[in-house]
């Protein structure tokens, strides 16, 4: 029996500023915000049990907040007290997620407001199919020392023709 393919939910990200963090994804991605920044606190609320549940005793507390994409894909961002950089933001070595993409067709315009933002372009806006297709990306990091990618277009259509060959 073949299994289908599930939908996917939300990705969660660790900044050191809740606030500046949705003030980013929202004024320069657009993502929406549906749970403003929450502070939440070790103890016997459900929300409390279920975090000591994730994070193990002694956490003490976090701030929280969600935003969701167009396409309904939700960004759980999260501020923990003592939260600290890695030494390499981009360990692609380690097991592990290393980064998530957004899509926009304008990855020119996109990567501009990132850097003016705060953030930094990783690389040169690049083709898959330089001469024949429009398909482009470029890697990025948001204020925080968080990196992603643009897309112009969709995975599917990007992938579709084997990009790599």
């Amino acid at each position: 029996m073949k299994v289908s393919p599930k939908t996917f939910s939300h990705i969660g990200l660790s900044v050191p500023d809740l606030e500046a963090a949705v003030k980013f994804y929202t004024e320069v991605l657009g993502l929406y915000t549906i749970m403003e920044p929450t502070e939440v606190f070790e103890d016997e609320s459900p929300i409390g049990v279920m975090c000591t549940d994730v994070f193990g005793p002694d956490w003490k507390s976090l701030k929280i907040a969600h935003l969701a994409t167009a396409d309904r894909v939700g960004i759980e961002i999260f501020e923990f007290p003592e939260n600290y950089a890695p030494k390499d933001n981009l360990d692609h070595k380690r097991h592990g997620t290393f980064h998530f993409c957004v899509q926009d067709p304008d990855v020119e315009g996109l990567v501009e407001k990132i850097v003016a933002a705060g953030g930094k372009q990783r690389m040169p806006i690049r083709e898959y199919y330089p001469g024949e297709k429009p398909y482009r990306m470029c890697y990025v990091e948001d204020p925080f020392g968080i990196v992603f990618e643009v897309y112009s277009h969709s995975y599917e259509l990007t992938y579709s023709e084997g990009a790599y060959s």
